[in-house]
Order: C-alpha cells, then sequence, then structure tokens
C-alpha cells in the first residue's frame, strides 16, 4: 500500500485508464481534423459550388437568328418578341402535382408535358411551352408560389413575314433534338438551343444561329428569380441575302395556284436561282412555333406532301424536253444532221411492238429542227435506237443528269439516268433493246428534278456553259457590318460545237412561234424553249377523259428569254395537268413576262394578237405522248 493509502495497483490502473482517454481523444481530434480537412480543403470547392447553385442559376440566353433577305433586300424571316416557360427540374420536389397545375394554365398537350417533366434528369432545365400567350404568362407569373422552379422567359422567336411563300426555301426551325446534339456539327449547343430544321436555315445554321449568352441570378427556395449578378450578352447570327427574287418566286407560287408542281427560274450567265417554288407548300411559322406530335403527323401523313420541295426532291420523267439532250448527243456523234430527214407516219416497228407518235396522222417529212418544233416522237424512236443507250447516257450525265446540281440546299435528289450497268446494279436485270426506245422521249426509268431541267435548257442557252445553281448572294456579318459577296458558283464548259448549239437554239425558238408551245409566244420578248409531256400510266384511248388526275400526265415546259441574250431560264413541272404546251407554257410565258417588265430587257417579236388568239395545242392522241 502507497502512502496515500491508495493501493499500487489501483494506481497504476488508473493511470492505465487516463492513457487511454488521452489516446481516445487524440483519435477523435484527428478524426475531426482529417474531416474538417476532406470538408474545407479536400470537397470544399464542391460544396462551395453546390452551395452556390443553391443561391444562384445560370441562365441560357439563347440569340437571334440572323435576318434573311432576298436579292432586292425584301425581308424574308426576322425575329419577333415571345415569351417562353421553362422548368428547373431540380427544384420541383412533387412532379405530378407541377403538372396537375400547369395543364391548369396553360394550351398545352398533357401527353407531351408529362414527358417533359416526368421522364428527364433532375439535373435538366427543360422548356416548357415556347410562344406562351400574354394570358399563359400572366397566368404563370401570378401562380408563381405554386410552381416551384418554373419561369418565364422573354426570348426571340423566328417569324417569316411572307407565311408560305419561299417556304421550301427558306424552311423551318425547331430545338436541338438529342440526336443532333451527337452530331460535331451541333457541338456546344444546349438542349433548348434552336437550330434550322430545313431549308436555307438547316443549310446555312451555323452562319445564321449566332452565339449563346448567360445570365447569372440569384433565386429564392423556389427557385425563383430575386436579382441579376451578371450577363454575358448573346451575339446574333449574321444575315443572309438570297439570289431569290420575292417578286418572281411569288408570282411562280401564284401561277401554281392549289395545283402541285414546282416553278424554277435561274439566270443563265451566273448559275443565280430567281425562283424556286413548290407547291404545295406549308406555313414555316407554324412549324418554327413548335407543333403537338399530332399536328406534326397529320403533317407527314398528308398524301399532297407539302414538305416535299419538289423544285430538288420531286423526280419525274422528263417526257419531249429530254428531246434537248437527244438532239445533242445526236450532232455531237455525228448521229444525225440538221438536215437529216426521216419519214414519219405515225408509228414505229422495233420487235413485235409498235411505238407510236403522239400525232396518229404522223409529221411525214421531218429534219431534226422540225422533229424538235413539233416534237416528233418517231424521229427520236429512230435516233435513240441508233445511238444506243451507252450514247445516251453519257450525254445526259454530261448535261448533269443523274447527279445532284449541288445547289445550296439540303435533301436534293439526283435522278436517274439508266445505263445496263445501272439497270443490272438496281433490278438485277439486263436492258432490252425496246427500253431504249422509251428512253429516248424522256419515258421508261430516265427521271429527273425540274432543277435538273431547269440547268439543261439554262446551258443550251448559254451555248454550252453550266452553271452550278445556286441560293446565297450575300452574307453580311454582324460583328462588322460589313456585307461579304458569295464567290460565283463553278462553271464548266460542256465542250459542245457551238454550230450545233445554235441549231437547237434556232429550234428551240420555232417551237414557240410556230410548233407545240404556241402559248408561251409573247409579244413582249422572244422565247424559245420545249414541251414535254410525262405518261404516267398507259391509258387505254377510250378510257383517258376517264382516267382520274394522280394517273393522268404530268406537264413540261422548260424555256429562256430574251432569245437574243438570254437573261432568266425557266422550268414548269404541273403534276397531272396534261399537255405542256397548254397546261406548263403560259405559266412560263407569265413569269418570264413579269421577268422581262421588272427588268426592262424588252425585246418585241412584232406579234400582238391577245392570247385568246394564239393557235391553241392540238389535242393528243390519246394513250400517246405530246410534246
Amino acid at each position: 500500500m502507497s502512502d496515500s493509502g491508495v493501493p499500487q495497483t489501483g494506481l497504476a490502473e488508473l493511470q492505465q485508464r487516463l492513457v487511454l482517454l488521452k489516446i481516445g481523444v487524440l483519435v477523435v481530434v484527428s478524426l475531426l481534423t482529417l474531416r474538417l480537412w476532406q470538408l474545407q480543403v479536400r470537397d470544399g470547392p464542391h460544396y462551395l459550388e453546390l452551395s452556390q447553385d443553391n443561391r444562384t442559376r445560370s441562365i441560357l440566353l439563347h440569340p437571334a437568328r440572323g435576318l434573311i433577305y432576298d436579292r432586292n433586300g425584301k425581308l424574308l424571316a426576322n425575329n419577333v418578341p415571345s415569351f417562353n416557360l421553362y422548368v428547373e427540374l431540380k427544384d420541383v420536389k412533387n412532379r405530378e402535382a407541377l403538372i396537375e397545375k400547369l395543364v391548369e394554365y396553360l394550351d398545352v398537350d398533357p401527353s407531351e408535358l408529362t414527358e417533359k417533366v416526368l421522364t428527364r434528369s433532375s439535373r435538366t432545365r427543360q422548356k416548357l411551352k415556347g410562344g406562351l400567350t400574354l394570358r399563359e404568362a400572366a397566368l404563370i407569373e401570378s401562380h408563381r408560389l405554386e410552381l416551384p422552379g418554373v419561369f418565364v422567359q422573354p426570348e426571340f422567336q423566328r417569324n417569316n413575314p411572307q407565311g408560305p411563300y419561299a417556304a421550301h426555301v427558306i424552311g423551318y426551325v425547331g430545338e436541338v433534338s438529342e440526336r443532333q446534339m451527337a452530331k460535331d456539327y451541333f457541338e456546344g449547343l444546349h438542349q433548348g438551343s434552336i437550330v434550322g430544321q430545313y431549308g436555307v436555315e438547316r443549310q446555312y445554321d451555323q452562319l445564321l444561329r449566332g452565339q449563346a449568352g448567360t445570365k447569372l441570378i440569384e433565386v429564392d427556395a423556389l427557385g425563383h428569380e430575386k436579382r441579376t449578378i451578371s450577363v454575358n450578352k448573346p451575339q446574333a447570327g449574321h444575315d443572309l441575302y438570297l439570289t431569290i427574287d420575292f417578286d418572281l418566286q411569288q408570282l411562280a407560287e401564284d401561277l401554281l395556284g392549289t395545283e402541285a408542281g414546282a416553278i424554277v427560274a435561274l439566270d443563265p450567265k451566273t448559275g443565280e436561282t430567281l425562283a424556286l417554288a413548290s407547291r404545295p407548300s406549308f406555313d414555316p411559322n407554324t412549324l418554327s412555333r413548335g407543333l403537338s406530335s399530332k399536328d406534326w403527323q397529320d403533317i407527314i401523313r398528308d398524301n399532297r406532301h407539302p414538305l416535299t420541295n419538289r423544285a430538288i426532291q420531286g423526280v419525274y420523267p422528263p417526257g419531249s424536253t429530254f428531246k434537248i439532250v437527244m438532239a445533242s448527243a445526236a450532232l455531237e456523234t455525228n448521229g444525225a444532221e440538221m438536215s437529216d430527214t426521216i419519214q414519219c407516219n405515225g408509228r414505229f416497228w422495233f420487235g413485235n411492238r409498235t411505238y407510236r407518235d403522239w400525232k396518229a396522222s404522223g409529221h411525214g417529212t421531218v429534219d431534226l429542227q422540225k422533229a424538235i418544233t413539233h416534237s416528233c416522237d418517231v424521229y427520236f424512236y429512230k435516233m435513240g435506237h441508233r445511238l444506243g443507250i451507252d450514247t445516251i447516257a453519257t450525254y445526259a450525265s454530261l448535261f448533269g443528269l443523274g447527279k445532284k446540281t449541288g445547289i445550296d440546299l439540303p435533301s436534293e435528289r439526283s435522278g436517274i439516268v439508266p445505263s445496263p450497268t445501272w439497270k443490272q446494279q438496281a433490278r438485277g436485270e439486263p436492258w432490252y433493246p425496246g427500253e431504249t426506245i422509251s428512253v429516248s422521249i424522256g419515258q421508261g426509268f430516265v427521271s429527273v428534278t425540274p432543277l435538273q431541267m431547269a440547268q439543261v435548257i439554262a446551258t443550251i442557252s448559254n451555248n454550252g456553259v453550266a452553271h452550278q445553281p445556286r441560293l446565297i448572294r450575300g452574307v453580311r456579318r454582324r460583328n462588322t457590318g460589313q456585307i461579304e459577296t458569295w464567290p460565283k458558283s463553278q462553271s464548266t464548259s460542256l465542250g459542245l460545237n457551238p454550230v450545233f448549239v445554235d441549231g437547237i437554239q434556232q429550234s428551240l425558238a420555232s417551237v414557240v412561234s410556230e410548233g407545240t408551245a404556241q402559248r408561251a409566244n409573247s409579244p413582249l420578248v422572244r422565247i424559245a424553249g420545249k414541251t414535254g409531256t410525262s405518261q404516267v400510266v398507259a391509258l387505254r384511248p377510250d378510257k383517258e377523259k376517264e382516267t382520274p388526275k394522280e394517273f393522268r400526265d404530268h406537264a413540261w415546259f422548260v424555256s429562256y428569254a430574251p432569245f437574243e441574250d438570254p437573261r432568266i431560264a425557266v422550268a414548269v413541272l404541273a403534276e397531272h395537268s396534261g399537255h405542256g404546251g397548254s397546261a406548263a407554257a403560259p405559266l412560263a410565258r407569265e413569269l418570264i413576262e413579269a421577268f422581262i417588265k421588272k427588268t426592262g430587257h424588252e425585246t418585241p417579236t412584232g406579234d400582238q394578237r391577245p392570247m385568246s388568239q394564239y393557235i391553241p395545242n392540238t389535242p393528243d392522241t390519246p394513250g400517246a405522248l405530246r410534246g
């Protein structure tokens, strides 16, 4: 026992406990210190960010898209103020309750709202509706306390002042999709960004879309804005000037009216597209402002296909307009001379089949000029048999058929230039000689777009020099205000003999003055051209008048003017409208006259008869093709 009366064993045990207590305290302090280090040093920035995120929000500011003008400065696409509705999903605790409230205040499809609110990540800022009405915006603002995370943001909305006119050229815009955001072209965009989805809006989206900005705001517990901390302003997109002349574009669409078809007008000396009309059309404002799934399905299921740009996406047999290519091939390969004649009695026998001319009694003795002027099928049947399909395909390709023209619009189609190789690859079948006979008058497997045929007639009018069609004339940079003229389009000489080209040009002039296109004859200017009627289905002679419209022939007319110094080349395709001379030629004449009056390139022809006195086309023999 010690002096203090405490046993030695008890003192030692007490000291041991004190040591253990000190060690325990040291361990706890060490753990607390380590935890503080983790919170303050290692994870400090992370928690600071979370803290800041609870207090502040970074709002994306969408830029105003660049404006679009026609060649004369007429406004075709601009931006108007709009209210759009967003939700910060991380601030929403009860999403079902939020949906119920929003359905009360908005004119919106509940299923689409449910998909946007319930299926998206909580870290997502979701656009619920664009283009709120003033009533909807007021209802949302007056019920803010019931709508956590929901806010109205003023933004710009795309607007087309001309409505459906030039819709297939200008196109429309929409929110970038998740599939699009995965592509390099849309790199750096955020969900909800507006991008071009069709037409020029799509083709030149990177020029038009501009750069987004940001706004840092302080929010309350419900995620509603209290004050603005900082703003990084968005940069508007650049402005585009098109080659389109809106007056001609509007007239071309009005000429087509309610009928399906296309009218293309080119400057043959530059390739600039003066008009690119397609009917039926659509209102880009409706599409740019957002559609419900049902409305979108109604549009794409419309059997008139209003979203199809028939000028570059519609493919049709060229009919007798293809005889321009046939004439060039015959002359250039010495297959015929302008003075060579054949006897046309209205029939051409090949194998065990008879191929008829549109004129049952025949044209008598015809040379190449008369064959073009009066669109003699028998002449070209014989010429096609003489040339062979390979030569025909070579010259059709030389004129740019069977491939895209390269116009600056998305989704252009190439059409078909048939050949034995093509048929074997496409159908796994050999080529039959009788198929060459059909191709020689623009029927059978050959197919073209109206833009391609406009380029063919423009090339002939320009003495065999082809220009790539284009739609952009210049761009105004928003950062400098300077207008940059777009580079000229590529030109290619086909290497045609000038003497042969002149012979074809003279023949095309006689088509209008005395041939199948007399309804294109104008007292204002001398027009040259070629009619065409492309058969959709074979008709029995006694049943033609009973044929439903969707099975009737397509009407073609390709032309240029003034004949002496061509300034405009026009292709007209009127679906299921009958004969080119009666249905398509008058439309081209009206468009050309409007251009001539506007630009002052009159070359009076001396023919002052009113249109009512023009000699009408003789009705075609049922079942045959008329030029």
